[in-house]
């Protein structure tokens, strides 16, 4: 939809009250009713075409099958000649195998859509005067959506209203470091890297809030608009490949034996149009015609059992990248630790306890209005004195570059600006530090003694915190660029301790042939200790100084070799797992948080949780119900149970086929009638294939389960050509039989 009734006035010129007019919408939402009047209009907030097809467009696109569509020309040529029982026949075929390949793909994504809704992407929109969780395709324009961090944007829209709002637009503008945004109308001619004023679809928050005003949903969206022009093809899966080169390899074997074979019937003087029909007939024959069937209900029925396990599959073809992953990735927080953070100790600069430190930590916790973390929410918790007397004037929310969250705040006497966050970022905004006696000092006269307590601690695997604060008093509003002489107060300690029974996680794991690689924002020193309380003993540590050093060469080198990656930064984690796909690995990896997104993009399986972020779970291929890797390894287990039977049914219709086809062939040259009507061979061969449904809830071998499998062209050929002429030994005598009986 449109802003405006005037053609030609970009949205993003207007004020929101001019656009709340436009839009005949009200500053305090809409109404239910309507809302539902201008979804009728507009229709729904998605791109995803696929939802609006109907089942009649669905029948019909059986039809695009290069394997139908010769038989229809065999059907339409037989006509034509005045052969109608043949040509009957064969539609008789045709109607009952795309009817059974439509059955088959619609129950199979009715059941994906039903799987799907339980991890539905929500936003928060204000309707009938009240904020409420919808769904991102329920979004119309005039809505008021209110955006927090790690929230994606559902649709453009004007910013109303902002506290130190972020955004990540790098799909749109290419640009690595998120984007301010402001309030406030900008010239038309303005670039869309430049509107400063606009959100879009698509992008998601990186920190701060904001509350905005839906203009464009779908299609009418900047999003939308690319989808349009450039389509919405997703990057080939290794499954995809698999299918494409097995594709090719049957059409060169099929070629071969057509021509042969037709050449060979005309000069032995056979009908010219029987032998026509009759080749045209075997090369059907020797293609899997249940072929996309079989692999939808294969993948369906292995999402349905992945989604038993607590695995919900967004993407069907991703299941067999998943079976294959051979690397994870994953954070250690929630995934080898139980995720539930509790605090230890607030302590001053020489390690004694301090309740001032804790007051500080809580009051910035508490108060802050950016995106909740378990971090925080163990703060909240502490025993600590009321916190009543403190209000929130203003705040610089958490980012991943500035790694802290700095609070300004009133006692109803002074204002005073509390910052917690990681430490070596919080002392790089201090000029002072509390000493022994309570005085403040130079911060360099007690480094040394922040440093040894910082690594002491880190040693003992708790994760540290930095706290600093400084009076500013006067001061209503504040921006980063009141982050600086501050005094460091002390540190706050917090444990998560390693999640019972993980070290035998991670032996079945790599049992199932897959290594673990620990990917994580904390020290050196935390993430060895952790290791070793995981079972790796004797961890390989690289750190993220370390990589900045590195070329993608050098990085490609030590990946392999490295078991954890420690003080990583949002945007080496797509570095490394690139590193590690060049060294011929199938990596998946696995995140929950804003700055997850782009290794959950990179890798060959992106993994999530129902608990995560929404672009999080937006980016990701699985999501997991449960942030458990014995659920992770149940569905690599299944994964690999789908992929099995896929190839079951390739290896034994392949052969029976060829081997069918190649005694057919053979018997045509010297019988001097055809062995088989076309109608015949078609028949025989859907007869034969229609029970191949049940491989998919077939056993699989404890040794398909055991490592990851890939596609091997080569064996598939060998096996088919192999057991293909083996089984045609058996055909030779009734053949011989035939021939002889045929004489008498």
């Amino acid at each position: 939809m449109s802003i405006t009734n005037k053609p030609g006035i970009p949205f993003w010129t207007l004020d929101v009250s001019e656009a709340i007019k436009e839009l005949g919408a009200s500053p305090d939402g809409l109404s239910t009713a309507g809302a539902e009047n201008i979804r009728k209009a507009v229709g729904l907030n998605t791109l995803n075409v696929t939802k609006k097809k109907s089942g009649l467009i669905l029948f019909f696109r059986q039809f695009k099958s290069p394997i139908t569509i010769i038989l229809l020309l065999a059907a339409a040529l037989s006509f034509f000649l005045g052969d109608k029982t043949d040509a009957t026949i064969i539609i008789m075929i045709v109607i009952f195998s795309i009817s059974l390949g439509y059955w088959q793909e619609k129950t199979a994504g009715d059941a994906v859509s039903r799987l799907l809704s339980l991890i539905q992407i929500k936003a928060s929109v204000t309707r009938d005067g009240q904020t409420s969780e919808l769904p991102l395709e329920d979004i119309v324009p005039g809505d008021i959506v209110i955006l927090r961090a790690g929230d994606v944007v559902p649709a453009d829209g004007l910013i109303i209203e902002e506290d130190e709002l972020f955004i990540d637009e790098a799909a749109f503008t290419g640009e690595t470091f998120p984007v301010e945004k402001k309030a406030g109308a900008v010239p038309a001619d303005t670039v869309l890297s430049k509107r400063k004023n606009s959100v879009f679809m698509g992008s998601h928050v990186v920190s701060g809030t904001a509350k905005a005003l839906v203009v464009n949903t779908g299609f009418a969206t900047e999003l939308g608009k690319i989808s349009r022009s450039i389509g919405q093809k997703t990057p080939e899966t290794a499954f995809e490949a698999g299918i494409r080169k097995f594709g090719y390899m049957l059409m060169q074997i099929t070629l071969i034996m057509v021509i042969l074979l037709f050449g060979i019937n005309v000069l032995l003087d056979k009908p010219v149009l029987d032998s026509l029909l009759f080749t045209l007939a075997i090369a059907v024959g020797l293609t899997p015609q249940l072929l996309p069937a079989i692999i939808t209900v294969n993948l369906s029925q292995g999402a349905k059992r992945m989604a038993e396990k607590k695995v919900i599959v967004k993407r069907l073809d991703a299941i067999e990248n998943f079976g294959n992953m051979d690397v994870l990735c994953s954070d250690k927080t929630g995934t080898l630790t139980e995720g539930k953070v509790k605090v230890n100790h607030g302590l001053d600069c020489f390690g004694k306890e301090s309740a001032v430190v804790l007051l500080m930590a809580k009051v910035n916790a508490t108060l802050q209005q950016g995106l909740k973390n378990p971090v925080d929410e163990a703060i909240m918790k502490i025993s600590q004195e009321s916190t009543a007397i403190y209000t929130r004037v203003d705040e610089i929310p958490y980012d991943f570059i500035r790694k802290r969250l700095s609070l300004l705040v009133s006692d109803g006497q002074k204002t005073k600006l509390f910052t917690k966050g990681a430490v070596k970022q919080v002392l790089e905004v201090c000029t002072q530090a509390v000493n022994t006696e309570g005085c403040i000092v130079p911060v360099q006269q007690v480094s040394d003694s922040i440093q040894n307590l910082y690594e002491e601690l880190s040693s003992q695997g708790l994760r540290t915190l930095g706290v600093a604060y400084k009076e500013l008093d006067g001061v209503t509003a504040i921006s980063g660029r009141d982050e600086r002489d501050m005094i460091f107060a002390g540190f706050i300690t917090l444990s998560d301790f390693p999640k019972a029974g993980i070290k035998d996680t991670i032996k079945d794991l790599n049992g199932l042939g897959i290594g673990l690689k620990i990917i994580t924002g904390d020290n050196a020193l935390i993430a060895k200790q952790i290791s070793r309380q995981i079972g790796i003993g004797d961890a390989k540590i690289l750190t993220g100084d370390q990589i900045r050093e590195m070329s993608d060469h050098a990085l490609f080198n030590r990946a392999l070799q490295t078991d954890v990656f420690a003080e990583i930064e949002p945007n080496q984690k797509e570095r490394i797992i690139m590193a590690l796909k060049k060294g011929g690995k199938t990596v998946g990896y696995m995140g929950d948080g804003i700055n997850d997104v782009s290794a959950i993009h990179a890798a060959d399986v992106g993994l999530s949780v129902n608990t995560a972020v929404d672009v999080a779970k937006e980016s990701a291929d699985l999501v997991l119900l449960d942030r458990d890797l014995n659920v992770l390894a149940e569905g690599v287990k299944e994964g690999r149970r789908t992929f099995a039977n896929t190839q079951k049914y390739i290896f034994m219709a392949t052969s029976a086929n060829f081997g069918n086809m190649f005694s057919m062939a053979g018997a045509s040259l010297f019988l001097p009638f055809l062995p088989l009507l076309p109608k015949q061979i078609l028949l025989t061969n859907l007869m034969t294939d229609f029970p191949s449904m049940a491989i998919s809830s077939d056993k699989v071998d404890a040794g398909w389960i055991s490592r990851p499998r890939k596609w091997d062209i080569g064996f598939i050929k060998r096996f088919m050509v192999i057991f293909g002429i083996l089984s045609s030994v058996f055909d030779i005598p009734n053949l011989i039989l035939s021939k002889l009986l045929h004489d008498i």
